[in-house]
C-alpha cells in the first residue's frame, strides 16, 4: 500500500514537471491597462466638482470656527448661537456630501474593476492557450518564481490590445 502511494506520488510529481507554468500579477496588470488609467481620469473630473464644494464647505467650516474664536465676548448670544448652528448645518451637509461621493466612487469603481477584471481573465486565458501553458498562477500565490515565468507586461499589452479606449470610452458612460 505504501508502495502505490510512493508511486502515485512520483508520477504526479513527473507530470506536474513536465506542465508549462505561468505566472501574473492580476492587480497590477488589471491597474496597469489603458483602460484603467483613462478610467482614473475620467472619475476624477466626473467627481471633482463634489470635491470642490467639500472644499468650500471645509472652508466655511474654518471661517466659522474661526468668528467663533475671534469674536468670544464681543458677539451677542444670538450671534455666537446662530454661527453654531450654521456650523452644524455645514458640518451635517458636508458628511453627507462625503459619504455620498465616497459611495459613489466606490460603485464605479467597483464596477470598472470589475468588469475589468473579467476581461483580463478571458485575455490571460488566450494569452496561456496561445504560449502552451497549462496553468497560470497568480503572483500573490507563488512563493518563487523565475522573472521569465512573469506575464503581467505581456498581458498588459494584449489586454489594451484586444480592448482599446475607443470602444471601451463608449461602453463606460
Amino acid at each position: 500500500m505504501f508502495r502505490v502511494s510512493l508511486l502515485l506520488l512520483a508520477a504526479a510529481a513527473l507530470s506536474f514537471g513536465q506542465s508549462k507554468v505561468g505566472i501574473i500579477n492580476v492587480q497590477s496588470a488589471i491597474l496597469e491597462t489603458a483602460e484603467i488609467k483613462k478610467a482614473q481620469t475620467d472619475l476624477e473630473g466626473r467627481y471633482k466638482p463634489r470635491q470642490q464644494q467639500m472644499e468650500k464647505l471645509q472652508k466655511d467650516l474654518a471661517d466659522i470656527q474661526n468668528q467663533l474664536q475671534t469674536g468670544q465676548g464681543k458677539l451677542t448670544p444670538q450671534a455666537e448661537q446662530e454661527l453654531q448652528l450654521n456650523g452644524q448645518r455645514k458640518q451635517r451637509d458636508l458628511q453627507r456630501l462625503s459619504e455620498d461621493l465616497q459611495a459613489d466612487v466606490d460603485r464605479d469603481r467597483n464596477e470598472i474593476l470589475s468588469r475589468a477584471g473579467s476581461r483580463m481573465h478571458g485575455v490571460v486565458g488566450k494569452l496561456a492557450e496561445e504560449k502552451g501553458l497549462d496553468i497560470v498562477i497568480d503572483v500573490s500565490n507563488a512563493i518563487y518564481f523565475k522573472p521569465a515565468l512573469d506575464l503581467t507586461k505581456e498581458a498588459v499589452a494584449a489586454y489594451d490590445k484586444t480592448h482599446p479606449l475607443a470602444a471601451t470610452a463608449a461602453s463606460a458612460k
